[in-house]
């Protein structure tokens, strides 16, 4: 049975306000917070808590959908064959649990491998960042614009600190002297957010070594629709199923980093 794209949207919407009024009615309340595989890799009882919202939601609804959620809750997913809701039930939980502000519900709805549904909610800001494929992409209810051409000296980078210091995955040289060439660079502690910035133009440029399917689905969704460009750092297709390197921008911002920088060279 052929999916009904205008519902699911819908359904998709009304959903990640729900979760979004629970979470901020979580801020008054102690939040449980454990650890996972290190001391900085956090999750609080509300991330879980907005997993299972969803899931239960999705499985009453549309019972042959799969569920892959970061935080474990749902099917355990092998291939993107058929309808994957890919879901982070709070990107950003750092700045959850320290700012209550600063993080996001990102939902990314793929069939057969293809993005048809991209959510990015900002609880705090109320700003909800959407795609459809093929239909545009919107902030709220403002169609977002293609993304203009910024050359690198007008660039404003999201990029963390952590990559342009000494680190295991990548040769902080190569991609320090970024710093310096671009406009400013900036780090939100959220790889959603940051992605939806890049949409919207807050950003012109997203650059990260280590990032799940759950941080990214739902931003390539929305990124395709004002035509950026979205792939590994050394320009490399992304895989759904594990974790990836990101570069998103635009093409031509893209190609100019990718050349200059010599990121897709060894």
């Amino acid at each position: 049975m052929s999916n009904n794209w205008d519902e699911i949207d819908q359904s998709a919407k009304k959903w990640i306000k729900e979760a979004g009024t629970v979470i901020r009615n979580s801020f008054t309340k102690q939040v449980g917070i454990h650890t996972k595989s290190n001391p900085n890799d956090l999750v609080t009882d509300i991330d879980r808590e907005i997993e299972q919202f969803f899931i239960k939601k999705i499985n009453n609804k549309y019972a042959t959908h799969y569920v892959l959620g970061e935080e474990g809750f749902g099917n355990e997913v092998k291939t993107l064959n058929g309808t994957v809701w890919i879901i982070d039930p709070i990107d950003g939980t750092i700045n959850f649990v320290h700012q209550q502000r600063n993080f996001c519900i990102s939902i990314g709805i793929y069939e057969n491998g293809v993005g048809m549904i991209g959510l990015i909610y900002d609880v705090v800001s109320d700003e909800l960042f959407h795609a459809r494929k093929g239909h545009g992409a919107y902030l709220n209810n403002i169609l977002l614009s293609p993304l203009k051409d910024t050359p690198i000296h007008e660039a404003i980078i999201g990029i963390n600190a952590t990559w342009v210091t000494e680190n295991w995955r990548i040769d902080h040289a190569i991609l320090s002297p970024i710093v310096k060439d671009a406009r400013g660079t900036r780090s939100y502690g959220s790889a959603a957010l940051e992605m939806a910035y890049v949409a919207a133009g807050r950003l012109d440029g997203y650059i990260t070594m280590r990032l799940s399917p759950w941080d990214f689905a739902a931003g390539i969704v929305i990124l395709n629709e004002v035509g950026g460009v979205v792939t590994t750092v050394k320009g490399e297709e992304i895989s759904f199923l594990e974790e990836n390197s990101i570069f998103a921008s635009s093409s031509n911002l893209h190609n100019r980093m990718l050349q200059k920088y010599k990121l897709n060279e060894g």
